[in-house]
C-alpha cells in the first residue's frame, strides 16, 4: 500500500455494545447495523489519527490470526463497506472532526446486517 488511510467512527451515529456484537445506529435514514467481530474490533479502533496499516497489525493481525497482506485488503474493503453506510469516515490524511465521504463498494461476504 502506497498511500496511508485513516479512519474514524462517524458522528452521526450511536452505538453499544451487546456481549460481542456492536450495535451501530446509523443517521442515514435511522438504520440499526450490527458489527461481526472484525467490523467491532475495526470500528473501535477508528480514531482518525492512527492509520489502517497500524490498526491491521496491532489489533486484527493480534486477534484473528491473520496474515497482514490479507487482513489489510480485508479492512480496507470493510473500512470502505462501514463508510457507505456512514458508520466510518475515510480519508488520506489524518481526520479531525470534519466530514468525510466517500463511496465503496460491498463485499459479497458483508460484515454488517442491516435492520430496518
Amino acid at each position: 500500500m502506497n498511500k496511508k488511510i485513516y479512519i474514524a467512527r462517524s458522528p452521526r451515529i450511536a452505538a453499544r455494545m451487546l456481549g460481542e456484537e456492536m450495535l451501530v445506529m446509523s443517521g442515514q435514514g435511522s438504520t440499526l447495523f450490527t458489527l461481526n467481530p472484525t467490523a467491532t474490533v475495526l470500528w473501535q479502533a477508528a480514531d482518525g489519527a492512527t492509520p489502517l496499516e497500524e490498526i491491521v497489525e496491532r489489533r486484527i493481525c493480534v486477534e484473528f490470526e491473520v496474515q497482514p497482506e490479507e487482513a489489510l485488503r480485508d479492512a480496507e474493503a470493510l473500512a470502505e463497506d462501514l463508510a457507505k453506510h456512514g458508520i466510518l469516515l475515510i480519508s488520506e490524511e489524518p481526520i479531525s472532526g470534519r466530514p468525510i465521504s466517500h463511496e465503496a463498494n460491498s463485499k459479497p461476504d458483508a460484515p454488517v446486517q442491516v435492520t430496518r
